[in-house]
């Protein structure tokens, strides 16, 4: 650490940077997007600017939010189930012609959800809070609008990232303003969602399904309901990964701003928490 100006880093050790090995340090890349655990991290001195990876998982997280909806509109699980008893059962599948998204967050990752949506011909909503890509979508809602957001969607993504407004946003309150046949995924933050609101819920027949990426505690515990609920799609938090080319790429441009004296692309402004 003594000497040590850059650092880019996962799951660093982070009360190191508040001590005197740490002096030297001016600047934390992480690797993800996620950065709400740095962001309110107390023990990171304010001189060190933390900056976070961005506009680089729309194409991964896009692809696998299609595969979902796919598979659950196509009913990929009856034709699963018959192949593996040998049965030959024609059926009349939906589609997602028609159908409304909502993407709750329209950043770049949502920006690609939108593009992608599009191609199949969905209705798309879009909630947001500064409303820059408004023009995206065919409805937009700000953040005091969540329950007319959500009333109409037959799917709501979200994308959020995980701040005080939004911790816990998607409760048992607003998953019943949904409809019984809509479709949750979150590929967000896992505290998004009350978890236990949402078991409730599904428990209770409202909700046709969930995809879940990102869960409050990971690994998800084992006992946990998810794992046995047939309409419950677990996924290891792996729809946005971060490979080491693309890591490797974002951080040398990083890199060369940094040397120029350039503003970083990334930048983590703490009081908002991304």
């Amino acid at each position: 650490m003594p000497g040590t100006e850059i650092i880019l880093a996962w799951q660093f050790p982070t009360s190191l940077l508040s001590q005197p090995i740490a002096s030297s340090v001016r600047w934390f890349q992480a690797m993800g997007a996620g950065v709400n655990d740095l962001a309110a991290d107390k023990t990171i001195p304010k001189k060190i600017t933390i900056t976070r990876i961005v506009d680089q998982f729309g194409t991964y997280i896009s692809e696998y939010v299609m595969t979902f909806l796919l598979d659950i509109v196509k009913n990929g699980a009856r034709m699963r189930k018959s192949q593996d008893v040998k049965k030959w059962d024609p059926f009349l599948s939906d589609t997602l012609k028609g159908k409304t998204i909502g993407v709750a967050g329209l950043g770049s990752i949502g920006a690609e959800i939108v593009r992608k949506a599009r191609v199949f011909d969905m209705n798309v909503y879009g909630l947001s809070h500064s409303g820059k890509n408004a023009a995206l979508v065919d409805i937009h809602f700000v953040p005091n609008q969540w329950k007319e957001f959500v009333r109409e969607l037959d799917y709501l993504v979200l994308i959020l990232p995980l701040t005080d407004s939004t911790y816990h946003v998607v409760n048992k309150e607003l998953l019943l303003e949904m409809k019984p046949s809509a479709c949750l995924i979150n590929v967000g933050r896992g505290a998004l969602i009350n978890e236990s609101d949402l078991l409730t819920v599904m428990h209770s027949g409202h909700l046709h399904a969930a995809v879940l990426d990102v869960f409050e505690t990971e690994p998800l515990p084992k006992e946990h309901d998810f794992w046995s609920m047939q309409n419950v799609f677990v996924t290891p938090h792996l729809s946005g990964p971060s490979t080491i080319d693309d890591v490797s790429s974002y951080f040398i441009k990083n890199l060369q701003l940094y040397m120029n004296n350039q503003p970083l692309h990334g930048l983590v402004d703490r009081h908002r928490g991304y």
